[in-house]
């Protein structure tokens, strides 16, 4: 283990004044910041009780809040986390694309390192994907890239290692384990980062047969036809075309050729022990038997992987959830919860069939929000638990909410604002923001998204998707048709609404000085 840094001079007077951020706290706030990769709020039974159930985070919106508008600013891995670690958008931090993009800039100013100044103790466990080495941390422990699920490689300051196990299991113990030697004399931060849900969705060996009696119903959305969408029409993540057999479905047979074969069988696949090996092919293997005999095409076909799809996602939610439920009876057990503030997001939402679909990247609902509870620390007196805050957040505003409970100042130049007024329910809806702004850069990429930009109120949504092959406009109104079906830009009925949606678009491009395209 890294020893932890010592605070500056500066640090120690910035922990002296710092403010407490709620009545009742008699000392500073820890907080635990978890962040998963990909993980679809209507997976969450506090969101949406459909699929399955998540009582471990259930349970931090139970006794803490729910978010129920909350959003990022560009859908996609790399991006988002250095959006939430610097509260600027990514046309300001530098980092705008996971492919074909730079190295994060870790000389930059980020919320760990004013926290280390602040007089806080900084550690970093999991899923990083930024391309450079973390900055800003007292302790980190890092998975190489996208990591892998089973005996994931971790890279030190001393060096690469490989460890035998369950990646999600190895995130939280390397959590607790950091947990029980850190620095009792100061307040913590830590980040816990993992891997799941990410593709290719590979459970744990104990839940493999989770999931797999249930028949989930297709979303209302799943054949759309993209009329009047030119971008949504000509994307690559289809579960009906773009979704591999081998590769994300783990169908392995000699009859089954694909892209991506080779990268499940030479990747993943081959980081398994034999035992490991035994018990996957102990489920897989009578299901590729079936799947060959059954000679599926066309929309069965389809349907059939969507099926495999949900059941392969959701049983890595189940080991997650699992984790958070440990992670909270040590925490418990150890006192913790008295002054710690516990946080739940993902970098983004994800589609679970909407629109026919699988990963991320656009502007529409499922990939635009993303899950944020947070779990009150027990200190705090006052404190409505169990609640929904409607107002509109974005990543933005994670980096200034954790310095001000820290009583550490909020530089100026962060885009994002502080949450502590809704935590502390001291704002309303009317003195809030109105609108939020996205951009997505990365075109040509993976899945093919157009590069877009966009403006989101209560009510409408305004969309540009541009660039050398595509310029073209989308207009939602979120009240009348929440699936994001109908593009209603050229209707004249919305001729006043799009001029308004247009004049904030400008306003908030203009706001947070975004001029590329």
């Amino acid at each position: 283990m890294v020893p932890m840094g010592l605070a500056s001079a500066c640090g120690t007077a910035l922990a002296k004044n710092r403010q407490q951020p709620a009545a009742g706290c008699d000392k500073p706030l820890n907080i635990i910041y978890i962040m998963t990769d990909d993980h679809s709020f209507q997976t969450i039974s506090c969101y949406d009780g459909r699929y399955n159930r998540t009582p471990n985070l259930d349970r931090l919106a139970r006794e803490g809040v729910r978010f129920g508008n909350s959003f990022v600013t560009n859908s996609i891995s790399g991006p988002s986390r250095a959006v939430m670690i610097t509260g600027k958008h990514s046309h300001k931090n530098g980092f705008l694309k996971n492919e074909g993009g730079v190295p994060f800039d870790g000389s930059q100013q980020t919320f760990p390192k004013l926290l280390q100044q602040g007089g806080y103790q900084t550690a970093l466990i999991g899923k990083w994907h930024l391309m450079s080495t973390p900055t800003g941390f007292d302790h980190w422990e890092i998975l190489p890239g996208q990591g892998s699920y089973y005996n994931p490689d971790f890279i030190t300051p001393e060096g690469t290692h490989r460890e035998h196990g369950y990646v999600t299991n190895l995130i939280t113990d390397k959590g607790i384990d950091y947990l029980e030697h850190r620095d009792r004399s100061k307040p913590f931060c830590l980040l816990l980062h993992h891997k799941a849900v990410h593709r290719i969705w590979m459970s744990d060996t104990c839940d493999l047969g989770a999931f797999e009696d249930r028949t989930f119903p297709l979303p209302e959305t799943f054949w759309d036809d993209y009329a009047g969408r030119p971008a949504a029409a000509d994307q690559e993540m289809s579960i009906a075309r773009d979704m591999d057999l081998a590769y994300d479905l783990k169908m392995l047979d000699s009859t089954i050729d694909t892209r991506l074969k080779g990268a499940y069988v030479h990747g993943e696949l081959a980081r398994m022990t034999p035992q490991q090996r035994a018990q996957w092919d102990s489920l897989y293997q009578p299901l590729i038997d079936r799947f060959v005999a059954s000679g599926l095409s066309g929309r069965e076909l389809t349907e059939w992987k969507y099926q495999r799809y949900m059941r392969d996602y959701l049983k890595s939610v189940k080991s997650l959830d699992d984790n958070i439920g440990r992670l909270m009876e040590y925490l418990e057990r150890e006192g913790l919860l008295e002054n710690t503030l516990v946080v739940y997001a993902s970098d983004q939402g994800f589609y679970m069939g909407e629109h026919g679909w699988f990963d991320k990247r656009f502007m529409y609902e499922e990939s635009l929000r993303t899950p944020l509870l947070m779990r009150l620390p027990d200190c705090w007196t006052g404190a409505k638990r169990g609640g929904e805050i409607e107002q509109m957040v974005q990543n933005i505003d994670y980096a200034p909410t954790f310095l001000t409970l820290a009583g550490v100042p909020v530089p100026e130049d962060m885009q994002g604002v502080s949450l502590v007024p809704l935590l502390r329910g001291e704002r309303t809806k009317e003195g809030w923001r109105d609108a939020i702004y996205y951009h997505y850069f990365e075109f040509p990429g993976e899945h093919r998204v157009r590069k877009h930009y966009g403006v989101r109120t209560d009510r409408y949504k305004l969309i540009h998707f541009y660039g050398h092959d595509i310029d073209t406009w989308e207009l939602y109104d979120l009240k009348t048709d929440p699936a994001e079906m109908h593009n209603r830009y050229d209707d004249p009925k919305l001729a006043k609404v799009r001029a308004r949606m247009h004049e904030r678009l400008e306003e908030l491009r203009e706001q947070y000085d975004d001029r590329t395209e």
